[in-house]
């Protein structure tokens, strides 16, 4: 009798499930106590891989750790290096330098990659359809490219079922010359369920092209090292390049999940990939 009472209990709540539990709320995520070091120097055990002409498979060794310790992301391919385990409430720290190769099909334009944060739901989930799956998976994308290191993308994929997943932010915005929202501390409110949110510098001259910089670009050039923070404390998301503030996003959905590292056409090297306890205070 006992029994029958807890299931008919559980089976009238399932209508009044929240959103927030149907995007995972109950993965327990693992939030930093001390360092986690995400790259170990070793090998990738702590990660799976995603590639749309490969599934989980990485038959070209688009990612692959370096004698000294680095991972190198060829990118040849379109994909991710993503965590087996779920995130919440950490410091990210990531260091990396891009590499010379390009691939088509972006062999002639800006080198690309990006860092997917509180990713959810099927791999390949965004970018692709129900029977076609692609590159990614719903999250908060801190976007790393030539000229928009800092940028953020909301990337709303689907389920298995071809259902939108939720992810959304709200910024602080103002247009550029453009009329593209770039991020602005005191600026006009804006929901973003899809969509970029330029870094407060981004050159309004931005060309898709390889190579190209941005007179205010914080990121390092050419083959020099970047270092890249971000401070992801449930609510809000903030990234910072090289120690400048460059964007901010509070109101975050989901707060939680996976992270990812693009493979999306360019070779990129990474030395450095760990999860910090957030500080008392945010920058």
């Amino acid at each position: 009798m006992l029994l029958r009472c807890l299931l008919l209990t559980a089976f009238a709540m399932c209508p009044a499930l929240t959103q927030a539990q149907e995007i995972g709320s109950f993965e327990r995520p693992v939030v930093p106590t001390q360092t986690i070091e995400l790259l170990n120097g070793k090998d990738l055990n702590g990660f799976y891989t995603w590639l749309t002409d490969g599934g989980h498979e990485d038959p070209r060794q688009v990612f692959t750790v370096q004698p000294d310790g680095t991972l190198r992301i060829s990118g040849d391919g379109f994909g991710g290096l993503i965590t087996r385990q779920s995130y919440s409430k950490y410091h990210l720290v990531m260091e990396y330098r891009w590499g010379t190769v390009t691939w088509a099909p972006r062999k002639e334009k800006a080198r690309d990659g990006g860092l997917l944060l509180h990713a959810y739901g099927p791999d390949g989930g965004f970018g692709g359809t129900k029977d076609k799956p692609g590159p990614w998976m719903t999250s908060i994308e801190f976007q790393i490219i030539e000229g928009g290191v800092g940028d953020i993308l909301v990337l709303q994929g689907l389920d298995e079922k071809g259902n939108r997943l939720e992810a959304a932010c709200t910024a602080e915005v103002q247009k550029d010359r453009d009329g593209e929202n770039c991020w602005k501390a005191g600026g006009d409110k804006q929901r973003f369920t899809k969509g970029r949110i330029n870094w407060f510098g981004r050159d309004p001259d931005w060309k898709d092209t390889v190579g190209f910089r941005g007179k205010d670009d914080p990121d390092s050039p050419g083959q020099e090292w970047t270092r890249l923070d971000c401070y992801a404390t449930g609510d809000s998301l903030t990234y910072l390049v090289n120690g400048t503030l460059v964007n901010r996003v509070t109101e975050v959905t989901p707060n939680r999940g996976k992270i990812l590292l693009q493979t999306e056409g360019a070779e990129m090297f990474v030395r450095k990939f760990e999860l910090r306890p957030l500080p008392e205070k945010l920058p």
